[in-house]
């Protein structure tokens, strides 16, 4: 659009100075030459009054020489006869250079009015004047070329100035209108593309044009909606949620009728985890708050913190289990862009399948990197794995067991990917699996930079992980 406009004024524009500098100075031409053949005019107006009193030489050579064109004008008097007093004593009939031809002056002296020549190098002025005698002399004025000229070339490169001027001062206004177009359409396109991803603070200005004002009235509106119905999402979730406490006490009164017991037991535990699972799909649900503004400077949490939280949770299950695990990296503080709550709930879904696919006994590790635009976290196990990755990342397909939905990996990738970054399945040290999530800092998206195998390469001893390998902690979400 804003080429368009640009292209437009200086078609016009173009058009335009056309159309008046062209006329203009064919005006100032003609005028230039008016000019020149009336300063002819003028000096040989200065010699008729001499050429009525006297044709004697040496007079009328003063004369010429006292208009100061004596190397330009020439007089031509009539041929010698009667009554002619220079005839009479033998007198010239001619005074000065004769540039015009004999017929040109006898045409002249003939009809007895001025006319104009064209000669070598220029134009003369034939002036017919009356002599005392009666007869006709005829008065010779040269105007050059160059006076014919003069002063053109100058009107007309002052006017393809003028014109070239209009022309710029017209492109550089439109350019102005087009960029005042433009930018909110910008901003719109902008705000669209952020909105998409998941940025449900992101709103357009509302200015420029009319249209594009109404444009962005109705993208914030529908935003303002967007935000307003994942609210109403959320808190139908918990509301749904909240429902299965009825049963849930059931079920808990009829276990706690059942006596002692393993079955027993077990049937009373799993009903309480059931009921701390739905307190906390109900405290996630309401306490969730849709991204309505960019992440400020103290936004996200320690990473470091979080996974020494997590894994001091797991490690009794560990042990239990007679699991070796490991940390590293995570005895500095890692800042990263992503809310608590969220990489908890990831590294719960990660160290869980660790638990829940894996033989007890099994190792298991949790590596921390902290490179200068990305934070890694590798969570690898010495499983068996799984013969295809890219199945494990399918959300919803899940591993074919029972309890599995095939969503933990999704959370962990729709966490990683709210940053920019990515998750990939590789296979680790320990010989099972690898899960490295990619947390970006800058929010660039970083599937395949440079750096991104160089920083697991560092902590992984020398290994890169590949998405084709297999994988344990990867199965079954």
């Amino acid at each position: 659009m804003r080429w368009a406009l640009v292209k437009v004024s200086l078609a016009v524009t173009a058009m335009v100075v056309v159309a008046f500098a062209v006329p203009l100075g064919l005006v100032i031409r003609e005028m230039a030459r008016d000019r020149a053949f009336s300063n002819a005019e003028r000096e040989a107006a200065a010699v008729a009054p001499a050429l009525s009193i006297t044709t004697d030489r040496e007079q009328l050579e003063r004369v010429v020489a006292s208009a100061g064109s004596d190397a330009g004008m020439a007089v031509h008097l009539p041929a010698p006869g009667a009554g002619s007093g220079d005839a009479e004593n033998g007198g010239p009939t001619d005074l000065g250079r004769q540039r015009a031809t004999d017929e040109d002056i006898a045409a002249v002296r003939k009809m007895g009015r001025a006319s104009t020549t064209e000669v070598a190098g220029g134009s003369t002025l034939l002036q017919p004047v009356a002599l005392s005698s009666g007869e006709i002399a005829v008065v010779e004025v040269y105007v050059p070329e160059s006076a014919v000229t003069n002063g053109v070339g100058t009107a007309w490169a002052v006017l393809a100035a003028v014109g070239a001027a209009l022309i710029v001062g017209s492109v550089a206004v439109a350019d102005r209108l087009g960029v005042r177009m433009v930018q909110p359409a910008r901003r719109l396109v902008d705000g669209a593309h952020e909105l998409g991803e998941g940025k449900l603070g992101a709103r357009v200005p509302v200015e420029g044009p009319d249209e594009l004002r109404r444009a962005a009235v109705a993208f914030n509106a529908m935003a303002d909606q967007v935000v307003q119905l994942l609210a109403n999402e959320r808190e139908l979730a918990a509301d749904l949620s909240h429902r299965l406490r009825t049963p849930l006490t059931v079920l808990r009164l009829n276990a706690a009728s059942l006596g002692a017991g393993p079955a027993a037991e077990q049937t009373r535990a799993a009903v309480e985890q059931l009921e701390r699972e739905v307190d906390t799909i109900i405290r996630t649900a309401r306490d969730a708050k849709p991204q309505t503004a960019a992440a400020g400077p103290g936004a996200g949490c320690d990473a470091a913190e979080v996974v020494r939280e997590r894994m001091g949770f797991w490690s009794a299950l560990a042990e239990d289990e007679g699991r070796k695990w490991r940390v590293a990296g995570a005895d500095r503080p890692v800042r990263i862009p992503v809310a608590r709550a969220d990489l908890a709930a990831s590294l719960d879904a990660l160290l869980g399948n660790v638990f829940r696919h894996t033989a007890e006994g099994t190792a298991f590790a949790v590596d921390l990197h902290n490179g200068e635009d990305a934070v890694i976290v590798l969570v690898s196990d010495a499983g068996t794995g799984i013969a295809d990755p890219e199945a494990a990342m399918a959300r919803g397909r899940g591993s074919g067991t029972d309890g599995s939905t095939g969503l933990g990996l999704d959370i962990v990738r729709r966490m990683a990917e709210s940053t920019g970054g990515d998750v990939r399945i590789g296979s680790s040290v320990l010989g099972g699996t690898e899960v490295r999530i990619w947390i970006q800092l800058d929010g660039r998206t970083a599937p395949a930079r440079r750096g991104h195998r160089g920083a697991v390469r560092r902590r992984g001893q020398g290994r890169t992980p590949t998405p084709t390998s297999a994988a344990g902690a990867g199965r079954g979400r």
